[in-house]
């Protein structure tokens, strides 16, 4: 189970303290983002400017695919339209089958691609199970700086070191 729910990479910060030269270090040539969260604020329409910019830069050198939980389909697609990205909504992870189809559609192999997201149970347990660079990250606030606390992530990172799990913030570890 510690496998399962160890991200390869804790960050410390939001998404938008992501550094893409990480991802390209580590051989990665496609993004699948979680939304709610890890890309838009709780109960927000707004996406802050830093995400806005930080996905713009990233699309230049990397496929990108949204990938929630979210089952409102407007919410979700007003976000990839946004960007004028693919998506999928009512993913239902950790489900691995709509995750499989997202890797063939990016045809790519899954160590070649990322997921990024805010929950444990959902974002990295998805990734791991079909072998994907899993990337936890600090949820968003509206300004983009991560939230000062969260209690379902702080929950699940709780329960994820009691399974073994590191879940600790740090540079990407295999």
């Amino acid at each position: 189970m510690r496998r399962l729910l160890e991200p390869s990479w804790v960050a410390t910060g939001s998404l938008c303290d992501l550094p893409l030269e990480v991802f390209l270090d580590q051989g990665i040539k496609g993004l699948v983002l979680d939304v709610d969260c890890t890309l838009l604020p709780r109960h927000s329409q707004v996406l802050p400017e830093c995400v806005v910019r930080w996905v713009h830069i990233a699309r230049q050198q990397l496929q990108l695919h949204l990938f929630s939980n979210n089952p409102n389909r407007r919410r979700i697609a007003a976000v990839a339209n946004s960007f004028d990205l693919p998506y999928t909504a009512g993913a239902g992870k950790p489900r691995r089958g709509p995750l499989r189809l997202v890797l063939e559609q990016l045809q790519l192999p899954g160590e070649q691609v990322a997921l990024i997201g805010d929950r444990v149970f959902t974002d990295v347990l998805a990734g791991n199970r079909l072998g994907l660079f899993t990337v936890l990250v600090r949820p968003v606030a509206a300004d983009g700086r991560p939230c000062p606390y969260d209690r379902l992530q702080r929950s699940e990172r709780t329960i994820a070191r009691w399974c073994g799990a590191r879940v600790d913030g740090g540079l990407p570890h295999s």
